[in-house]
């Protein structure tokens, strides 16, 4: 079944919707609650979770790339829950640690500014990773989007890790010095 019939299941409000998304994108979903909670059953609850949250979501929202639209929805559970857990007990330290890694690239706001801030800091990011090379770029969202850690994407790209490593600290360097141009506070 394509995305646009699953789509279609959700605004019929059709339950087999939530089957299909789960037959399609169940494993997908899995793998990035998992690279974040490192735990198989708190993982699953949240892939649970994921179909809840597209079924009261779509509609009215009709999303364009279905497979993005769960990872989000998956994503951010998976971060809310382990914001729940420790970070060195539950998640092995890696999302604290990707995380932490960015935090000296991303401005820290509360309040309106903050809205206005993240739109302007989504777009400065999108236009950031659109001028890197794939390589690199899909280096840069294996690690700070699903969190995966350094060992798993060396492995994937036939690198070393301290290639990796290297690579992701000079990208974050060169995002900051990118962010300062496009007038964005650190």
């Amino acid at each position: 079944m394509d995305d646009n019939e699953i789509i279609g299941l959700y605004w019929r409000r059709d339950e087999s919707a939530i089957t299909a998304s789960a037959d399609k994108y169940g494993g997908y979903c899995r793998a990035i609650s998992y690279n974040i909670l490192h735990d198989a059953g708190d993982a699953e609850e949240c892939v649970n979770d994921t179909w809840l949250g597209a079924w009261r979501s779509i509609p009215p929202h009709r999303p364009q790339r279905l497979a993005v639209y769960l990872g989000k929805i998956t994503r951010n559970l998976s971060l809310n829950r382990l914001r729940g857990y420790s970070a060195e007990k539950r998640g092995q330290g890696q999302a604290a640690l990707a995380l932490c890694e960015l935090e000296e690239c991303v401005p820290d706001r509360t309040g309106v500014e903050q809205l206005v801030g993240e739109r302007l800091l989504v777009n400065a990011l999108n236009a950031f990773l659109r001028a890197q090379p794939e390589q690199k770029r899909a280096v840069f969202i294996r690690r700070y989007w699903y969190l995966s850690p350094i060992g798993e994407i060396a492995g994937e790209f036939g690198m070393s890790e301290s290639k990796v490593a290297s690579m992701l600290f000079r990208m974050r360097k060169a995002l900051r010095q990118f962010l300062t141009k496009e007038g964005i506070e650190l």
